[in-house]
């Protein structure tokens, strides 16, 4: 019996240990927005939070969870009231997604990023965003984190905008 602390609730679960995270999450919890892609942690669609670190949790057995460990999925990133995230906000306003498929990975890699490092540029997005998109829309993927992280920023920190 495993104890997962998932989106900030406790969950039982009896699985054998060498079960990954992914179909535990899809299978026992019932949260089925983390997608499977390739099996092999290459893709990302099954990113996940692991102590707020982008995780692929096709890979992950749950044996390699320490207890106590928080795991947030995309349905955790929603405040209270179930307003959306900043990110989830930008890829709206955007319309990143094509097919969209990747995109709950593609959201919580981007959620990690910028939790630890708010100011993010090109190199750094090249570097933390992996996930693959097989319809492209890696441009429009850069788009919505730049804008993101222009929304997370305190309203002190943004410029004033100009009254016409």
């Amino acid at each position: 019996m495993a104890r997962l602390n998932i989106n900030g609730k406790v969950h039982n679960v009896d699985v054998d240990p060498e079960t990954p995270l992914l179909w535990v999450l899809r299978e026992q919890v019932g949260l089925t927005g983390t997608k499977y892609g390739c099996g092999i942690a290459q893709c990302g669609a099954c990113t996940v939070h692991i102590d707020g670190q982008a995780t692929r949790s096709c890979a992950m057995p749950i044996a390699g969870l320490a207890e106590g460990a928080k795991i947030r999925t995309i349905e955790g990133l929603a405040g209270k009231g179930g307003e959306l995230h900043p990110v989830q906000k930008a890829w709206a306003e955007l319309d990143v997604p094509q097919c969209g498929y990747c995109q709950t990975g593609m959201i919580m890699a981007t959620v990690a990023l910028l939790d630890q490092n708010p100011t993010a540029n090109d190199d750094d997005i090249n570097t933390a965003i992996t996930n693959i998109c097989r319809c492209g829309t890696f441009n429009r993927v850069r788009a919505g984190i730049k804008l993101a992280a222009q929304n997370l920023k305190p309203a002190a920190a943004q410029p004033a905008k100009k009254r016409a």
